[in-house]
């Protein structure tokens, strides 16, 4: 390949800093970095040979302390010129709504933030690099960088988990393959349900992903360990980490005893009231909680966040003889649970019964009649288990006949009823699968985030501290080897689009 400037986006999850020392070994590239990191972590960036960065933008130095003289003007033909919609991505900022405990932000903070942000983010693409390597985006600042790239003439190669266990995918967007083949020009292998069924229980991503959940966080000594850096360590973050505002230790250890109570307390609820077994004597359609707050509802589908007015939606417009069940999702155990208010709210809809979640998805899926979801993999699962499923937002399965992906809320009467007559055809969901896999490559990142946050967070209990730069060494030879047949496989598909 030819000389190209490639800019990487690493989050302090050691990703694009690998995968960065891999590529230069094999590119004669120009390497620039936007590190967006805590303090603490942000001198180990500072010294580190591991890849020899041309320059390195420390994402938080860029934003200043919030002011009231906002440049209104400016975010009106920055909206105008990258076609995106500012506070869309604001709104839904988890840091800037309700799931930020510790402050509240002002219209005046938020703009002078967003002001801040745009203006550097269009000086560094001043550079013109021909490619942005990142993982998958979690909060709007990295989202809006990446919007900003695309409409910019700058590649996105996104990293980010497959739908299937210890495979990954490098597309444009995350969730949706630049393979744009229909199911009518894929070839299938003749698999039928039962041979598609045992093919995913080996993919399952369900189970690892609920492995890696029980993996991060229950030894004790990890937590003590990550309480007394936080106790004892200097509390800089504050000052210059607006996503720290408010964070002061007093806070935070309050609030961490607090959670845990109400953690307790919920998941008493639910074992009290949700229902543990299936009752399947009467049809129900199936509706799976998202978990919350997280970048599938939050920027993937940024207009269908508030889950309970969804369930009402679909309660709504159920033929008279078909109930809705609805699950909690496992993971929600990592943000304590929902208030006791939520589930009580979705309760108090007729014809709608909350099912622990405990009850195994297989399960659900086997006596369901249609399974209906916001965004994620269980519309796909539900194709392998011969049910239609309703989608409300893009994902690369949606190209299936039996998937039908929602234009507007007023369809979704009809769509059920349309969906609830359609028969599901093993071999579209083996031509499917099949496209997957190809579109697909070997690496384990459940696996690669549970050993980083053991190996240097405390299994994840503390984020903001000094990064130990031999610990850091040791620790890419232990991967070198996976990271280089991942820089193989984002050469391969660099040298795909300069064709």
């Amino acid at each position: 390949m030819s000389s190209e400037k490639i800019i990487f986006w690493e989050s302090g999850n050691f990703l694009s800093l690998f995968l960065a020392n891999s590529l230069q070994k094999k590119l004669n590239g120009e390497f620039y970095a936007i590190i967006d990191v805590p303090e603490r972590q942000k001198l180990f960036y500072q010294k580190q040979k591991l890849v020899d960065f041309k320059k390195i933008w420390f994402f938080h130095d860029g934003i200043s302390k919030p002011r009231k003289n906002v440049d209104i003007d400016f975010l009106t033909s920055f909206e105008e010129k990258y076609n995106i919609n500012l506070w869309l991505l604001a709104l839904n900022e988890r840091l800037f709504n309700e799931y930020n405990e510790f402050y509240k932000f002002s219209r005046e903070e938020i703009l002078s933030i967003l002001e801040d942000e745009c203006k550097m983010f269009e000086k560094i693409l001043a550079l013109k690099p021909k490619f942005l390597i990142s993982y998958k985006s979690t909060f709007h600042h990295h989202e809006i960088f990446h919007q900003m790239c695309k409409i910019s003439g700058v590649k996105p190669l996104i990293f980010s988990a497959s739908v299937l266990a210890n495979r990954c995918m490098i597309t444009e967007e995350p969730n949706i393959l630049d393979d744009k083949r229909t199911i009518e020009e894929l070839q299938s292998s003749n698999r039928d349900f039962d041979a598609l069924q045992k093919y995913w229980k080996k993919f399952e991503l369900r189970k690892q992903f609920g492995d890696t959940t029980d993996t991060l966080r229950k030894s004790k000594t990890p937590k003590i360990n990550a309480g007394l850096d936080f106790v004892f360590s200097p509390n800089t973050i504050i000052e210059n980490n607006y996503g720290y505002y408010g964070h002061t230790k007093r806070k935070a250890l309050s609030n961490y005893v607090v959670t845990r109570m109400k953690k307790k307390n919920r998941n008493d609820y639910m074992d009290k009231n949700f229902l543990k077994v299936i009752d399947d004597s009467t049809p129900f359609v199936y509706f799976p909680l998202h978990q919350m707050p997280e970048r599938e509802l939050l920027i993937a589908s940024p207009f269908n966040t508030n889950q309970i007015e969804t369930i009402k939606h679909i309660a709504k417009s159920l033929p008279i003889g078909y109930r809705l069940f609805v699950k909690e999702h496992p993971s929600q155990v990592t943000r304590e649970w929902r208030d006791i208010s939520f589930y009580e709210e979705i309760l108090s809809i007729p014809n709608v019964q909350l099912l622990h979640y405990s009850i195994k998805s297989e399960d659900i899926l086997k006596k369901c009649s249609l399974v209906i979801t916001i965004h994620g993999a269980v519309g796909l699962e539900a194709a392998i288990h011969k049910k239609p499923a309703i989608i409300f937002s893009d994902f690369f399965y949606s190209i299936l006949p039996s998937v039908h992906k929602l234009q507007s809320i007023e369809e979704l009467p009809s769509a059920i009823r349309s969906s609830l007559r359609t028969k599901v055809h093993a071999s579209d969901v083996d031509k499917f699968l099949n496209l997957l896999e190809e579109n697909s490559i070997d690496f384990d990142l459940f696996g690669f985030e549970v050993d980083y946050h053991n190996y240097f967070f405390n299994e994840g209990n503390l984020l903001n501290i000094e990064i130990d730069g031999e610990k850091v060494k040791q620790f890419i030879k232990k991967h070198e080897s996976s990271f280089g047949m991942l820089a193989d496989e984002f050469i391969k598909k660099m040298q795909k689009i300069e064709k």
